[in-house]
């Protein structure tokens, strides 16, 4: 038997199979019910959303024998023939090769004949912007005073060039880009019925290729299938494609947090040898700083987020700040990589644009050692106070001695969010009582807190039950205040040190020179350096 593409086999057959466009199909379902249907229909949306399908479904169910809640049952002759092309009632026409108004007028004279076998005469254009004037101001006259059984159905991708006069008299459905989650799901459906294997990431990265159009996926799914021979993996699809996985793309963008372009521009030679396309690769990073920003602000959406691990560590490296000037950075940068030399050395002028610009002196709790200003190493700050032992502060409450504890224990993340912005109310043997600032309530999740309950049992050695309560504490000092207060201290001690420097003070004096703010920072030390 012939081979029959995807897109073709799987093509909807009623109205219950459509997928994504659920308030057009209700509309028509119930406009079919109530006996309510309009003369001229117009389907607008981009290339293969289902504009010429639902308008098939909908040429079905007009004239279906067996019509079954507004659905065509799909085995009468009518929707066997119409499935065919070969019914008689039922006219499918590509605007595009009849753009002549003669060819308008032959359409015309025959509309005048009753339906030789159904209730109605059908009319299907296709791509009806092609249309010449000519061709719209014959066609406006029947539209204005149509017989009673023709039906018009019109699709286009650009509405716009369609006359108004025209638009003025047809039902206007546009139709919506499908989901990346629509498209995975329809994808596993199909593969499932073909009996092909697949990985559920494999099918994420088409459907991210495919922009929000089914037959586009449909056809690079056909493609992925004869690359794969006969499975759909991640590794295949990446190669057919030219893209690179999340876990790349998350760990191209922790270079950038560790201010390292020498091992950034390595991680793009490793992709250019796997023959990336950059351009994908930028939309990647896109996404990924995408799905980093709404999990900084909604840490729940963490929880529904694809490739999890990898923003979840971006979370921890970056400040929101950051997040915004690399997303803006990738979305500039991506419409010049078609002015560059080739995608490759536009894309590594994308990075070292990442990295020339990274904010100086930002400051966040969950990502100092990425900020500008060098962080406070909370390693250090443990030493500083491990004075006391682990016994004396198990059995003590406040800021210095939870800072203690946090930095013993090793938290990442927004568990390390999460408690830095909190308060030791209270420990006893079975019990940890926490209060967290309202400011950022929004750090509590389920899975943040067990993360910190796990890590706080492993450092007190036994089990207890952990507690956090929210109230204000503005005016009190959280660890993340006083590592921020520690932060701005040795900031502002390096600035004055620079401006008690005779060496300075005399370019000063002598050339009217000034420092650039924000371009001084604390030497490190050499445990923070490690």
């Amino acid at each position: 038997m012939t081979y029959q593409a995807l897109a073709r086999k799987w093509r909807p057959q009623g109205f219950n199979e459509i997928v994504g466009q659920e308030s057009v199909v209700k509309s028509l379902m119930n406009a079919l019910k109530s006996d309510r249907l309009h003369h001229a229909y117009l389907f607008t949306g981009t290339r293969g959303v289902g504009k010429t399908t639902i308008a098939r479904v909908l040429a079905k169910a007009l004239n279906c024998e067996d019509i079954q809640a507004a659905n065509p049952c799909g085995q009468c002759s009518v929707c066997r023939d119409i499935d065919d092309d070969k019914y008689i009632d039922f006219l499918e026409i590509d605007a595009a090769s009849r753009t002549k108004v003669e060819d308008t007028r032959d359409l015309i004279d025959n509309i005048q004949y009753a339906p030789s076998r159904g209730r109605y005469k059908v009319y299907l254009i296709d791509e009806v912007h092609m249309l010449s004037g000519h061709s719209f101001n014959a066609l406006l006259k029947t539209l204005e005073e149509p017989p009673d059984h023709v039906k018009f159905l019109l699709a286009t991708t650009d509405p716009q060039k369609i006359p108004v006069t025209v638009l003025s008299r047809c039902l206007q459905f546009s139709l919506k880009h499908l989901t990346v989650n629509q498209l995975t799901d329809q994808m596993k459906t199909i593969l499932q019925k073909e009996t092909i294997a697949y990985d559920a990431a494999a099918l994420a990265l088409i459907a991210h290729v495919a922009a929000g159009s089914m037959r586009d996926g449909l056809s690079l799914l056909d493609q992925a299938i004869v690359f794969g021979e006969g499975q759909v993996s991640v590794a295949h699809v990446q190669s057919m494609l030219g893209t690179v996985g999340s876990q790349a793309v998350g760990e191209l963008l922790l270079t950038v947090a560790a201010n390292d372009p020498a091992r950034a521009l390595q991680k793009v030679a490793e992709m250019a040898d796997f023959s990336s396309d950059f351009d994908s690769v930028c939309a990647s990073v896109i996404r990924i700083l995408h799905r980093t920003a709404l999990a900084q602000v909604v840490p729940e959406t963490l929880v529904l987020a694809e490739s999890r691990e990898v923003v979840e560590n971006l979370v921890a490296a970056f400040t929101p700040e950051e997040v915004q000037l690399y997303y803006q950075i990738a979305l500039t940068g991506r419409k010049d990589l078609q002015l560059a030399v080739d995608l490759r050395s536009g894309f590594e002028m994308l990075l070292l644009r990442m990295l020339a610009f990274r904010p100086i002196g930002s400051v966040s709790t969950g990502a100092e050692q990425n900020s500008g200003v060098a962080p406070v190493s909370v390693k250090t700050i443990v030493k500083q106070q491990a004075s006391k032992s682990v016994e004396e502060t198990a059995k003590s409450s406040g800021t210095d001695d939870w800072l203690v504890m946090v930095g013993a224990m090793n938290l990442g993340g927004m568990a390390r969010e999460l408690a830095n912005n909190c308060i030791l109310a209270s420990l006893t043997d079975d019990q940890c009582r926490l209060m967290l600032d309202e400011r950022f309530k929004e750090l509590h999740g389920k899975k943040t807190e067990q993360s910190l309950l796990k890590a706080l049992q492993g450092y007190l050695g036994r089990s207890v039950k952990l507690v956090i309560q929210t109230q204000s504490l503005a005016h009190t000092t959280t660890p993340a205040v006083l590592i921020n207060e520690q932060i701005k201290s040795r900031q502002q001690s390096a600035e004055q040190a620079i401006d008690d420097d005779k060496a300075v003070r005399a370019l000063k004096d002598r050339f009217s020179a000034h420092v650039i703010p924000g371009t001084i920072e604390p030497v490190k030390s050499s445990e923070e350096k490690q």
